[in-house]
Order: C-alpha cells, then structure tokens, then sequence
C-alpha cells in the first residue's frame, strides 16, 4: 500500500470518529457519474441491469464474469477451472477485448489490449452498487469501442446510517473469502465514507493454479445541495499461477486437471491502484455537470522457467569453458508490463423542456507503458548483469472522444441520436520479446453515429428499435503477431437492434432480435502466443444475427421462474484458411502454406444456442432455494467449422441457498451456500488449437482446453452491523 494511501485510510477513520453523529435526515442522492452513459428504462438500446441484491446473491469470492452468467449471450470460463483468477467471459460471441467496461464513468478496459482484467480488481463486486449490460454497440462511453457489449459498473452509493460487515467465505479447492467493510452513513447530511478490506485465495481446479488475491476499496465524499465531490481509491494486487497453456486433449478423460507448468514459482504477479475524482455541479434544476479526473498506476511481471534457451535471444555473448563454447543456457525470466493510464472524462446534462433534454460529455486519456524483459537466474549468465533488460519497448497512446445525445419525447414515441467521435494516436517503439523491432506508429479517427425509437404501447410496454455504426482500433498484439507488410485493419460494424419490453409487478420480459454486420472484423483465429492471449485475423465479412429472450415471471409470493436465450448464426464469408505443412511426426516443413476456402464459416467461440434457466423458491421470506441452469451449444477452435477442433455442448447445473435473519441485535445475518456442478458435468469452456496438414492432405491437429471444476461448493456467512 503506497504511503499516501496509508494517510488517506488514516484521515478517513478520523473522520468516521470526529463526525460519528449522522444526519436525521434521509435523502436519496443520485449517482450521477454514470448517468451520461447508461441507458434509461425507455432507451431504444437492448439492455439489462443488475442490482446490489442480484449481486449480493451470487456474490461469495467468483470473479464479476461469473455474476454474470444467467443474462443473455453471456459465455464464462476460468483458466483455474472454479471462477478465481484469470477468467473470461464472451457476450454475443464477442470476447472482452470488445467489451467496453467502466466503473463510474472512468474506462477500465487496457488501453492496449482492449481487455478487462478483474483478477487486478478482486472482490470489487462487493463495493458494487450496480451493473448494467448493454448488449451490442450500446450507448456512446468513455475509452475503447463496445463491439459485442458495455459493462457499466457503479460503485456503492451513499447510505444514510452507519454500518460494518463481515463477510466470509469457504469452499471447494481450500477457497477463502475474507472482506470487511466499514461505511460512515451520513455525517451532517453532507459527508459520507466507505472502505473495504478483501483476501481471496484458492488452489484452483486445476493442479497448482492456485490464486492469492488481495485489494482495499475507500471512497469519501462531500454532498451538499448544488456541489457533490467524491474521491475513490481502490487497488488490486494478484498472484497466479499460471495455467494459461491449458490441458492437452489426449488428458482429458485421463488427468483433466494436468498443468504442464513445474516451475515452483511460475506465476503472473500484477498491482494495480485506482484513483477517481468526481464532481457533480447541479447549476440549475434543469442543468447538471459532471466531471472527474481518474490516474491509474500498474505495474507486474510473470515469471517462468526456460531450458536449454539459446544465449541469442537474451543478447547474450557465446562463452569458452574447458574449450567448450556454451551458447545455451537453463534461466529464469521475467517479463515486466509497468504503466500509467490517467485522464478526465465530463458529461453535461441539460434538460430543456418536459420532452427534451440534452447531454453533451467525452473524454481525453493518456496511456504510457513500458514492456521489458529480464533475466533473474541463468546456469551459464554470460555478460549479463542483474538488472539487464534484455528487450525494451514502450509504447503511448492517446485516445479523446467528445459525444452528443438527444432524448426527445413526441406523445407516445421517444426518440434518441448519439453521435461520438473519437481520435486515437497509438506509438510503440523498440524491441519486443523476441529480439524484433517493432515500431508501431498509428492514428485513427472515428465517427460513430446512433439513432432510435421507442413507442410506448402501455405504460408497462414498449418496442424499440435502434441503428448503430461503430469503429474499433487493432490492439497492441494484433500489431505485434503480424508482419510489417500485413498490418491489421481496424474493424467496421453496422448494428441493428429491435426489440419489445412487458414490467409488469409479476412479470418481465424482453424479446429483441439483431444483426451485427461487420468488416475486417478481428476474428480469433484458433491459436494463442506464448503467454495465452488470443491471437486474431482480419476477415473482410462477417456478420450476427440473432433472437433474445430475457424474461422473469413471479409466479407466487413463493415461486419466481427467470429464463433467457440467445439464437444466433455467427458467420464468416468467403474466409480462406492457410494451413502449415507438416510431416506425419508434427514437424513443420519448409513448404509453401496450403489454402483451403470457406464460402461461408462459423465464427470461432460463438455458440449458436445459449440458454439459462432459475426456478427460485422461498417457503419464508427468510429462505430461498434456487436452481439455476446453463446451457451452450457447440463451439469451433477455430473459423473452419471443423469438428476435430470444437469445444462440445454442455449443460451446468447449479443449487444456491440463502438464508437471511437477525439476531442477538445484529442487523443481518446471510447464510449462502452454492452447489455448483451439481450433476458433475465434466465439460470445457474454452481452448485453442494449432497444426497443420501433411503433404497428402491429412490434417494434423494439437487442440487444448480450459477444463472447469466438477461438483464443487462455496458456503458464504455475512454479517452486517
């Protein structure tokens, strides 16, 4: 913990002491830092939200994919295999790297692989207020594009009284949760404070994949009639081991939960420190300002061992022993990402009559990264020193956007534009891992264009229907897996959204249907690079399509049914694949690549059917039972629609309890308990393959999977004060 952070907790407690007096009044205060961005009840924009209670009830030490799981589209998976760690989830086939994620307004997402780690944030799902989904382009945000969805997370809002809460959890795979939260309620109906204290560890599912999690979360705030200022820290430190590589094919019926990872300290150790500074000026009751500067510092290395390396790639200089020239070595390495992402994003808010109103808000963000390489032990150290960097290569990027959304309202029909647009200045320079130079100079400008409708059929009743155009940037990988004659394209999307909306006090439901239509979509191409990202290919068409259902029925004050499904085609046209030439032992031969051609493909990791299923029920209100269910069809390695490179169907099921009660003048007591796998399915999430062919046509495949935990459990005991 840095010491300023360590001055802050300390002024904040004193704080808590000096004012412990709160306000008899209770007021209700909005939070507005992500009101610009999130979708209202009536938005022609297909959507789902969560609230603190939703979270609250899944919520016992998984990562935020995994609370995830029962709304629409939705695909997660761990490398782990049991929800801790590096996880990773798809929407509507789209992988996070096209998933755009803010916590209150501020980007998240990696300003250069476009991905969200949560694993850098453990147990933030407890300083959730809520979540809303975005499926699709979704609404005009702040940092990388939404290709797939937009995850808008909004920290805990202000509560009127003072509480403390104990929360813990153990289960499966000797998991443990261990989170305590302190929050001050209203001092002087003006001032407020929240912090949380987290530890999550678990050995994971599969051998050795263990996770050692730990973050603390503080925010303060001022809120007075017309000025609201609130300051938030919150920071992640994470150590893993590594099961990036997944299992080989041939091991599961045999030893599914194999590593191939020896190495005692074989791990991906990462930090990463959260700073947001938010301030609402309430001008008028008609005019709202919101603005806020955010700073984050990361900084992490994973560490691995590698035998018999050739001295070449470490610069190293060949060495004479006993007249021996040695010019390889056994070593240990380390591979350090050290980066700043700071910025400010503002939204104006302007309502100018009962049927008007108007924002007007963007962003400008600075990323400054370094990637470096060092070795830390070698048999044979040749002219190394300790400390050497044996490649170097930093990159800058630089990413504004400024947007403007008109609400209107005509009678029953509501109308809406969204115009963003947004520059991109992306450098990186010098050597990467491999000892090449890779200079990277790129500028991208953007116009991205959205317009709907919504007609309201009752008061409880709605259709919309919605068109967006949206432009996304190559990430840093896609740049450095291709040569400097073949660089990757940004990509190009038309999506069309309609849909049709029922609230009533027993029954939701959304129905929506789709079409995402795209060009030189990056498309994974099947294959991952040497530390388990995905690598990607531009093809020129591709498209989804698909049918939605989101629905939950109250059936009695005992019984609650909630069900949704996803029905898509997910296609590529005309998509040719080239194919190395190997021999029949899997040695790659020196032979021109051989091409084979797709009029039309399934795009990989996009099942065609996902279903989900929870029929709840509650004898007391005090009580509830739950059953919950997941279903997802086939899904390809890779673009060729291959039944030798596929990750099979499977079917989880899963059992929750929840109990809730008082006592001995506690406020409330939760005892939560989650059977997961309940019909030990042994099934994949995800994996990756690579090969060939031989020079008779035969193909040769190596496929690997992420096998996830079999039945398994998480019993979680929460008390709050």
């Amino acid at each position: 913990m840095l010491k300023h952070e360590i001055i802050t907790v300390v002024m904040l407690f004193a704080a808590f002491f000096a004012f412990g007096q709160k306000s008899d009044t209770v007021r209700v205060l909005d939070e507005v830092q992500v009101m610009a961005t999130r979708a209202g009840v009536n938005a022609a924009t297909t959507y789902k939200n969560l609230s603190k209670e939703d979270i609250k009830r899944s919520n016992l030490g998984q990562d935020i994919p995994y609370l995830l799981d029962q709304t629409p589209s939705v695909v997660i998976g761990s490398d782990a295999g049991a929800g801790i760690g590096y996880t990773n989830m798809t929407i509507r086939g789209s992988d996070n790297q096209r998933i755009n994620v803010t916590l209150n307004g501020i980007p998240l997402n990696d300003a250069e692989s476009m991905g969200s780690f949560f694993v850098n944030l453990p147990d933030f799902a407890s300083s959730t207020e809520s979540i809303q989904i975005q499926r699709g382009i979704g609404t005009s945000t702040n940092g990388a594009g939404a290709f797939g969805a937009s995850l808008n997370i909004q920290s805990d809002a202000i509560e009127p009284s003072p509480y403390a809460e104990l929360n813990n959890s153990f289960g499966s795979y000797n998991t443990w949760k261990n989170t305590i939260k302190v929050g001050s309620g209203l001092i002087d109906d003006k001032f407020a404070f929240n912090t949380r204290l987290s530890k999550i560890s678990s050995d994971g599912y599969i051998d050795r994949a263990s996770s050692d999690l730990k973050s603390f979360y503080i925010d303060a705030g001022y809120y007075g009639e017309k000025h609201h200022l609130k300051a938030t820290v919150f920071s992640g430190k994470e150590k893993t081991y590594q099961a990036w590589n997944g299992v080989p094919e041939d091991f599961l019926t045999t030893n599914r939960r194999y590593n191939g990872f020896e190495y005692e300290n074989q791990t991906d150790n990462y930090t990463q420190t959260h700073h947001h500074l938010h301030y609402n000026y309430f001008a008028t009751e008609r005019t709202t300002l919101n603005m806020a500067l955010h700073y984050t510092r990361g900084a992490g290395y994973y560490e691995e061992f590698k035998e018999d390396e050739s001295f070449a790639g470490y610069g190293f200089s060949p060495i004479e022993i006993g007249g021996t020239t040695i010019d390889r070595t056994d070593l240990a390495r380390r591979r350090w990402l050290d980066n700043y992402f700071y910025g400010t994003v503002f939204s104006v808010t302007h309502k100018l009559n009962e049927n008007h109103d108007f924002i007007f808000g963007g962003g400008a963000n600075q990323y400054r990264g370094d990637h470096y390489g060092e070795v830390i032990w070698a048999q044979y150290a040749s002219n190394s020193e300790l400390g050497d960097k044996y490649y170097l290569n930093d990159a800058e990027k630089n990413d504004v956007n400024f947007y403007s959304k008109w609400n209107a309202k005509f009678g029953a029909m509501r109308l809406y534009t969204d115009l963003q647009y947004r520059f991109v200045d992306y450098t990186f320079e010098g050597y990467n891992h491999n000892l090449e130079l890779a200079d990277v100079n790129v500028k991208h400008h953007f116009f991205n264009p959205k317009i709907g409708a919504t007609y309201l059929l009752s008061p409880t009743s709605n259709i919309y229907a919605s068109y967006a155009f949206g432009n996304k940037e190559p990430v840093r990988d896609d740049y450095v897996e291709s040569s400097p004659n073949a660089r990757p394209k940004p990509e190009h999307m038309h999506n069309i959204e309609a849909g049709y909306r029922l609230r009533r006090e027993s029954l939701n439901v959304g129905a929506n249907v789709y079409g995402m239509f795209y060009k030189d979509q990056l498309i994974a191409s099947g294959q991952i690079n040497d530390v388990g990202a995905v690598i990607r290919e531009n093809v020129p068409h591709s498209y989804r399509m698909g049918v939605e259902l989101d629905a939950a029925w109250q059936i009695s004050e005992q019984f609650r049914w909630q069900a949704t499904a996803a029905l898509s085609e997910n296609k590529i046209k005309n998509y040719t694949k080239y194919f190395d030439v190997m021999d029949e032992d899997g040695n790659y031969l020196d032979a021109p690549q051989v091409e084979q051609h797709y009029r039309s493909t399934n795009i990989s990791f996009s099942p065609s059917v996902i279903l989900s299923n929870a029929f709840s029920y509650s004898p007391i209100q005090a009580l509830e039972f739950a059953l919950t269910s997941k279903y997802v069809s086939r899904q390809y390695l890779d673009n060729t629609q291959s039944k030798d490179r596929k990750v099979d169907p499977f079917f989880v099921n899963n059992l929750r309890m929840r109990y809730s009660f008082s006592l001995l003048g506690i406020k409330n007591i939760d005892a939560n308990l989650a059977v997961n796998n309940i019909l030990n399915e042994k099934y994949v999430s995800h994996g990756y393959t690579y090969g060939g062919i031989t020079p008779t046509g035969e193909h040769i495949d190596y496929n690997f999977y992420f096998p996830q935990a079999e039945t398994n459990f998480l019993f979680g005991f929460n008390i709050r004060f």
